[in-house]
């Protein structure tokens, strides 16, 4: 039975970086030879949800939503676009599942600790895990929460919180979250779209990947969407999923 592989991914019509970690991966994932066929689909670029299952040639799909947090667009944008009725579909022939968020799974903790060693982050650092977080979910926070939980466990730092764009605790107020003089702050993101490359920036007064305030520094690391580890990420999920029938 061929196997394929995709990744479903939230894409943008005005940012083509935001696609660009998606792609990435694939072509990662394919140089495994793992999976017969490894895709990619979009919600807001080509190729589209609605229509990836009807281009891949395999009869077995797995699917990894290439997303931070279980929310709306996990729970119901991708599976409504892709016709799914739950982790397990049969379609036209085809065996689908549907996985979890990389978000959700345990092994993004490493690369989150993984972007901030790179950002310079040592013993008495303390990170800062930013979400993207919205008032109008509660899923919205979970796997925020639960990553910096795992980061905090493994003792690589000093101290470990969750911050937020778009909620509490906001971003904003790192320096009272964390007592550490020097912080580094590391994206919870997918991609170094607009909130990573511009809007975050902007609001935090950050020049150059780095702000300080009196006797203390704040540095800006790069998303952990971004990072090559990913790619192991999303194929444990797939690998996880392949028992399920």
């Amino acid at each position: 039975m061929a196997r394929a592989l995709v990744l479903a991914g939230h894409g943008s019509h005005l940012d083509p970086a935001s696609s660009r970690p998606v792609h990435e991966h694939a072509l990662r994932l394919r140089a495994r030879g793992t999976f017969d066929e490894v895709r990619c689909a979009f919600w807001k670029e080509e190729p589209p949800l609605s229509r990836i299952l009807e281009a891949c040639d395999a009869d077995d799909v797995t699917i990894v939503p290439v997303f931070i947090s279980n929310g709306y667009f996990t729970r119901t944008v991708l599976p409504r676009e892709m016709g799914l009725t739950g982790p397990i579909s049969h379609m036209s022939g085809k065996l689908v599942r549907y996985t979890e968020p990389v978000g959700s799974h345990p092994a993004l903790a490493e690369v989150i600790v993984e972007r901030a060693l790179e950002a310079g982050a040592g013993p008495a650092t303390g990170v800062a895990v930013l979400g993207h977080g919205t008032p109008r979910n509660p899923e919205s926070e979970r796997n925020v929460f639960f990553q910096a939980g795992l980061v905090a466990k493994m003792g690589h730092f000093a101290a470990v919180a969750a911050v937020f764009l778009e909620q509490e605790p906001n971003m904003r107020d790192v320096f009272q979250r964390l007592d550490t003089r020097e912080i580094v702050m590391v994206p919870l993101f997918v991609a170094e779209g607009w909130h990573v490359g511009v809007s975050i920036p902007m609001d935090m007064a950050i020049g150059a990947g780095e702000l300080r305030r009196d006797d203390r520094t704040l540095r800006f690391a790069a998303p952990v969407g971004t990072h090559p580890l990913l790619a192991g990420v999303i194929n444990d999920l797939a690998s996880a999923a392949a028992a399920w029938r």
